[in-house]
């Protein structure tokens, strides 16, 4: 992989505003080289990850509403047609169709913010942008919050695990596809705060394998459509996981939760090595972000990177591969603390690429 942002600044995904045109504006102005399109989960139901990245589920019915709930209709008696109807357009998708892929897409109504930023690059032209940037949330996440007709967690059940996990892998490739029209390359997200559940003796069947499957699954479709892949987690996890993974970006919470990368330190070096880039997430989402400066934050980054050249990590591999990102999520944040995020972002990117990392 020959990408080397060097500390290029870019986003998470999610932001409070309810119009579309507030979020690009802050966007554009903060993350110029890689911009993100902006989710707004305030707007309400329609642009929560069922229809923005399983709707095609929903179209084919095997994913119903019911009132407030959502669940697999695995009792229905058309199921078995239904799953028929899946796979054909999934591997039709898979190989080159067109019109199949189509089906993965997100509806306009379901994503403003994804149609008013491709509608914007048409208008204004791509300008200061390097790269382009989308998201979905990941299967675990989503597993843990979709469950079956008899209320059983998708996650566990192996059937409705795969139909999850090759929905998600086509939606990223449309979405990877769709944002490279505009001749840059793609960075793509997976926004899986759900892998925290990993090792914890709440979830002891959820194995090392299983993530690594469902992550490499989405991380091939992404690279067939020639994007970017990377995955979020704000949370403290066993990061080997992530570095054994075919990722190309692995993006944590730094702010709160650097101490959890040094039992991984040699994993981490590993991965450098190979061309992995890391994307620190240093821009708190808390009311901390009013009492930092891009100075003390860079102090922290500085202070994590000397624990890690410790440990046998090569500080010019840090800087070289590295993104600047906020903590996580703005999307039930107040917009002037999102300001402030975003604002604390492009400022530290500032400053480390005008310095030596030193």
């Amino acid at each position: 992989m020959n990408f080397k942002p060097g500390g290029m600044a870019t986003g998470i995904g999610s932001m409070p505003f309810l119009e579309p045109d507030n979020a690009l504006s802050l966007i554009f102005q903060n993350l110029p080289e890689a911009p993100h399109w902006p989710q707004l989960p305030r707007r309400g139901e329609a642009e929560g990850f069922v229809y923005q990245s399983l709707n095609p589920l929903v179209e084919m019915g095997l994913l119903v509403k019911d009132g407030e709930k959502t669940y697999f209709n695995t009792l229905d008696d058309d199921w078995a047609n239904r799953m028929t109807e899946f796979y054909s357009t999934y591997l039709a998708a898979e190989e080159g169709d067109e019109k199949a892929l189509e089906r993965f897409a997100v509806p306009v109504d379901s994503a403003v913010g994804l149609y008013a930023f491709i509608a914007r690059l048409k208008e204004s032209g791509t300008g200061q942008a390097r790269y382009l940037k989308g998201q979905e949330a990941g299967p675990l996440t989503i597993g843990f919050q979709l469950k079956d007709a008899e209320g059983r967690f998708s996650y566990y059940e192996d059937q409705l695990r795969d139909i999850l996990v090759k929905t998600l892998a086509m939606h990223a490739r449309w979405q990877t596809k769709t944002l490279s029209q505009f001749g840059l390359p793609v960075i793509f997200f997976v926004d899986e705060p759900g892998i925290g559940v990993y090792g914890k003796g709440t979830h002891i069947t959820v194995t090392r394998e299983m993530i690594l499957a469902d992550m490499n699954t989405i991380a091939g479709s992404v690279h067939a459509a020639n994007g970017v892949i990377g995955v979020h987690s704000c949370d403290a996890i066993d990061w080997s996981l992530l570095f054994e993974s075919d990722m190309d970006i692995v993006n944590l919470d730094v702010y709160n939760f650097a101490s959890s990368l040094i039992p991984t330190a040699k994993e981490l070096k590993q991965y450098l090595e190979r061309g992995g880039i890391m994307a620190w997430g240093m821009a708190p989402t808390t009311d901390d972000a009013f009492n930092e400066t891009a100075e003390t934050l860079l102090d922290r980054l500085y202070d994590i990177w000397a624990e890690l050249e410790k440990r046998g990590s090569d500080r010019g591999l840090l800087k070289e591969q590295s993104l600047i990102t906020p903590a996580c999520g703005a999307g039930l944040l107040e917009e002037k603390l999102t300001q402030q995020i975003y604002r604390l972002t492009q400022e530290i990117s500032a400053k480390l690429v005008g310095t030596d990392a030193s």
